[in-house]
């Protein structure tokens, strides 16, 4: 077990108010925040997919909170993760694109809870950079010892925590990130049959098995929650433990991962905490995924930093009902492709800005070489796409796209053109600017090309070489203005 330890001059406390008793040290609860790696939220029973098994996670929603319209700011794996550690956009990261380290000036929030006596640990992916180290007890990220699906050492982690402290865990998963690593090892594989297909994929046998194998990897995480959730029963500790699960991003298939739409950016969030929360709710309220890092310290007791973007969300939890956000915005920058799309999602509409038109938008790497993928080139080459299933091949697109979602909820009927939305394409285009002003965002010439040819696969001579960063102009690392929406 790899320890890392660091001593921390700021110590932030506050009090927390929840049904109106205050939070003393002694019952503070404990945190496990379970992150599965692209997961699409149809894709979890809880959720209305009656084709998968999550049995424990479903049971998790059963007894608390499911959250409907809970948005990560990017539908790619580290700039996702980055966001909800930091609280931040992720241009107001430093770390806007995948594979890129978050800076060591930024506040993590696990380093608070870990700086206010929590004892704090990370097991599975690290995908955030060495400086985030600071921020756990321990970590354990080896990769053989995680298992195929990153949960083997959950249980252990929990067993050998310190007995005196609350703790902290962040446990991410590997599953459901490609290549497929359960089929053999689940005990009962789903069939090709069995699955769901979505309306952006061909339903055809090659499609099925993708499905297939993307479902066995859902289910063994969801038997590690399982495990995990019994252990906590077992010593008495499930009822003052906050149990939450989220994926990252959407499925790693065409039409979902990287996108700035629903299919991207809206996630299975499920927030259980059998002490506070009684009966199961719905939240149908906008969330956004940088607002879990104030409501965790809110919860905790602990004063968020400065360099938090994000808003508590608390008091949804005791009035699920209530409203929250009246905007989300999400990012797609480079992940494996050049990129530069910006969002601007409300409760009635869609904005969509594409700085880079002249691409299509197949998906990372993993999914434009799928089965599924090559599927669709086939369906395509006979003239027999629907127009969803077309939508990844659309080269070049539109520069804005906007979508009345009270009649479109699929968000397939582009009505930017369309002379009377005028009004509403004005207001979305006002809204973003405004959002980029303030949080310093920056659309630099010279982004980070792509690394990979989209059709073949195959590496670039580029592969390796960076350009710009989204907010580096501007430091927007720097800024930590809440946006006013």
């Amino acid at each position: 077990m790899k320890m890392i330890r660091y001593t921390i001059l700021l110590f932030l406390s506050a009090s927390l108010c929840l049904k109106g008793n205050a939070q003393s040290g002694k019952d503070r609860p404990n945190i496990v925040f379970v992150i599965g790696d692209d997961i699409s939220i149809d894709d979890i029973g809880a959720y209305g997919n009656t084709h998968i098994r999550t049995p424990h996670i479903d049971d998790l929603a059963a007894r608390g909170l499911r959250f409907n319209n809970m948005y990560v700011t990017s539908s790619s794996c580290s700039p996702s993760r980055v966001s909800i550690l930091t609280g931040r956009y992720p241009h107001n990261t430093g770390a806007a694109e995948l594979h890129a380290p978050v800076p060591a000036h930024l506040t993590y929030f696990p380093e608070l809870l870990k700086a206010s006596g929590y004892y704090t640990a990370l097991a599975g992916k690290w995908h955030e950079g060495p400086n985030t180290s600071r921020a756990y007890d321990t970590i354990l990220a080896d990769k053989a010892a995680n298992g195929e699906g990153g949960e083997s050492q959950w249980e252990q982690l929990y067993l050998n925590r310190p007995k005196n402290k609350p703790f902290f865990f962040w446990l991410a998963a590997y599953d459901a990130h490609r290549d497929w690593s359960a089929d053999h090892l689940f005990q009962n594989p789903y069939k090709a049959s069995e699955v769901r297909v979505p309306s952006t994929l061909n339903d055809d046998e090659a499609t099925r098995r993708d499905l297939a194998s993307y479902y066995n990897e859902i289910s063994r995480l969801d038997e590690s929650v399982g495990v995990l959730v019994r252990r906590l029963k077992e010593d008495g500790q499930l009822d003052n433990t906050i149990i939450v699960f989220i994926a990252d991003n959407a499925r790693p298939f065409p039409g979902s991962k990287t996108r700035v739409n629903d299919r991207g950016l809206k996630t299975p969030f499920i927030f259980s905490w059998p002490q506070k929360i009684r009966s199961a709710a719905v939240v149908d309220a906008l969330v956004s995924s940088i607002d879990i890092a104030p409501t965790f310290l809110h919860l905790a007791g602990v004063q968020p930093a400065a360099t938090i973007q994000g808003t508590d969300f608390t008091r949804l939890l005791k009035d699920p009902k209530a409203a929250f956000r009246n905007f989300i915005f999400g990012e797609h920058n480079w992940h494996d492709y050049e990129a530069y799309e910006r969002s601007v999602r409300s409760k009635n509409f869609l904005y969509i800005f594409n700085g880079r038109p002249g691409f299509d938008n197949g998906g990372p790497i993993d999914a434009n070489q799928s089965p599924a993928a090559y599927s669709l080139r086939n369906l395509k080459s006979s003239g027999s796409l629907t127009p969803l299933q077309a939508d990844v091949f659309i080269n070049p697109r539109p520069i804005e796209e906007l979508y009345d979602l009270k009649t479109d909820s699929a968000q397939l009927i582009n009505i930017a053109s369309d002379l009377s939305y005028r009004k509403h394409l004005d207001q979305y285009r006002k809204i973003l600017a405004r959002w980029q002003k303030e949080t310093g965002d920056t659309q630099p010439v010279q982004l980070t090309a792509d690394w990979y040819d989209r059709k073949t696969g195959e590496a670039l001579p580029q592969k390796g070489v960076r350009g710009e960063m989204p907010g580096a102009s501007k430091h927007a690392d720097r800024i930590n203005v809440k946006s006013l929406f």
